[in-house]
C-alpha cells in the first residue's frame, strides 16, 4: 500500500515514556495535521521515525509504502522516501545550499552513476523560482545567518529537490511572520500531489489557512484521542485544548 503506516509505536527517551501504542496511516497524496499541548509526544514523534539516537522505539513498527523502516539509520530512512522538515534547522557553516543539495541527491544514486551537473542547476533553479528564493542563495552556508523564514524555506527546497515519498514537517510554522509563513505554505501546495504523503506538525490553526489538511489529528499523553476534518483545527482555535482531557484515554486504576 502508498502509505505511511505507524503501528503501536512506543517511544522513550532516558527510560521516560513519550508515546504510547500510537497509531496513525498517511497514504500518499493526502496531508494530514498534527495538534497537541506541548509536551504530548508531536516532535517525539518526528524525530523517532526519522531515527533520531535519543528517541528510543521499544515496541511498535513504521512502514513506507509497506517496507518496514524501524530500526533504520537517519541516512537509510531518508533513502527510503522519509524527509524531516526541522522545527529548529541546524547550520551548516562553509557548505553552500546548492553544494549540500548537490551531495544529497548524489548519495541517492546507485553506486557508479555520477549526477548531471547541467540537469541539476536547471532544476535546482525552477524549484527556487518556485518557491520564490532567490537564485543568490545557491552560494550561501546552509541556514547559517539566515532569518527564521529563510531557514523554513531552506527546508521547503531542500524537500522539493530530494522529492520524498513523505515529508514530516515539525511546526514549520514556528517563528515565521506571515508573509514568509505564505511563502511555506504556497511551496508545499504546489508539491502536493499523488506521489507524495505530508505530515504537519503544528500548534495553531493558522498554518492550516493555507494548507488545507486532509484530516486532522488530536494527540495527547502520547496518543492520538480524535480525528476529523479541517473543523476539527477550528475546534482547537476556538476553544483551547481543555476538552482534549475530557477525551483522552485514563491511566489504569484511575
Amino acid at each position: 500500500m502508498s502509505t505511511l503506516e505507524i503501528k503501536g509505536l512506543n517511544v522513550e527517551i532516558n527510560g521516560t515514556p513519550i508515546l504510547k501504542d500510537f497509531s496513525l496511516t498517511v497514504p500518499k497524496g493526502e496531508v494530514h495535521a498534527l495538534m497537541g499541548p506541548n509536551g504530548t509526544g508531536k516532535s517525539t514523534l518526528a524525530k523517532a521515525l526519522a531515527g533520531h539516537e535519543d528517541y528510543e522505539i521499544t515496541s511498535g513498527q513504521v512502514f513506507l509504502d509497506g517496507e518496514e523502516i524501524t530500526g533504520m539509520e537517519p541516512d537509510e530512512i531518508s533513502r527510503a522516501g522519509l524527509f524531516m522538515a526541522f522545527q529548529y534547522p541546524s547550520e551548516i557553516p562553509g557548505v553552500s545550499i546548492a553544494n549540500f543539495l548537490r551531495a544529497a541527491r548524489t548519495a541517492r544514486l546507485e553506486e557508479g552513476e555520477k549526477i548531471n551537473a547541467p540537469a541539476f542547476y536547471k532544476e535546482l533553479y525552477e524549484k527556487m523560482d518556485l518557491l520564490k528564493i532567490d537564485r543568490s542563495f545557491t552560494s550561501r552556508s546552509v541556514n547559517e545567518g539566515f532569518s527564521g523564514g529563510e531557514k523554513k524555506r531552506c527546508e521547503i527546497l531542500q524537500m522539493a529537490m530530494l522529492q520524498p515519498s513523505y515529508a514530516i514537517l515539525d511546526e514549520t510554522d514556528s517563528g515565521l511572520d506571515i508573509d514568509a509563513l505564505k511563502i511555506v505554505a504556497e511551496g508545499v501546495n504546489k508539491m502536493r500531489g499523488t506521489d507524495i504523503g505530508f505530515l504537519l506538525i503544528t500548534h495553531y490553526q493558522r498554518l492550516l489557512n493555507y494548507i488545507k489538511p486532509d484530516k486532522v489529528h488530536v494527540v495527547y499523553d502520547g496518543r492520538i484521542v480524535s480525528s476529523g476534518g479541517p473543523e476539527l483545527a477550528h475546534r482547537l482555535e476556538s476553544e483551547g485544548y481543555d476538552w482534549v482531557k475530557e477525551v483522552a484515554p485514563q491511566p489504569a486504576g484511575a
